[in-house]
């Protein structure tokens, strides 16, 4: 099942695309474990770049799009295989008790699994123009007016203002 129905804004993804895309053959660059919350963020590049792109991404020569997924008050947290880059698909599914799903997230280099609040997040909506080898190390334009006045990039690891919020 999509994850659709769990997210609480999915506002910026469906003024790209119309609706928000099924997370099927997804690249997934990361995995954010946070003890505090506890909370899980991936990061995402969606499986196809949007007809209703921003002209400012188009003329830019962009061709993919990345955005965070953040699920809180996870718990049963199992991480067998983690082999980046990782490609593949992530699930929701109504879980034992109300307001709780179940999340798996698993292809070639990925294999998780949680169970959460059935609020998910989306953050951080980017467009980037990968590279030859798979990278999105390059400039990114953001559509948030916040991350687009802060980043031209991705900001490295460390910026917790960025991966765990």
């Amino acid at each position: 099942m999509s994850v659709e129905r769990f997210l609480v804004e999915p506002g910026p993804l469906r003024s790209l695309y119309g609706r928000v895309p099924e997370l099927i053959g997804v690249r997934i660059r990361s995995v954010n474990l946070n003890g505090r919350g506890p909370a899980v963020t991936l990061r995402v590049d969606l499986p196809s770049f949007p007809a209703r792109a921003p002209q400012e991404w188009t003329d830019a020569g962009l061709d993919t799009v990345q955005c965070q997924l953040r699920f809180t008050a996870v718990e049963g947290i199992s991480l067998s295989d983690w082999s980046p880059p990782a490609f593949g698909s992530i699930e929701a599914l109504p879980w034992r008790t109300e307001r709780h799903i179940r999340v798996t997230a698993g292809g070639e280099g990925l294999s998780l699994a949680f169970t959460c609040s059935d609020s998910v997040r989306v953050a951080h909506v980017s467009a980037f123009r990968i590279t030859e080898n798979g990278s999105d190390d390059g400039a990114h334009l953001f559509m948030s007016r916040l991350d687009a006045r802060r980043h031209s990039s991705l900001p490295c690891t460390e910026d917790r203002t960025f991966y765990e919020r």
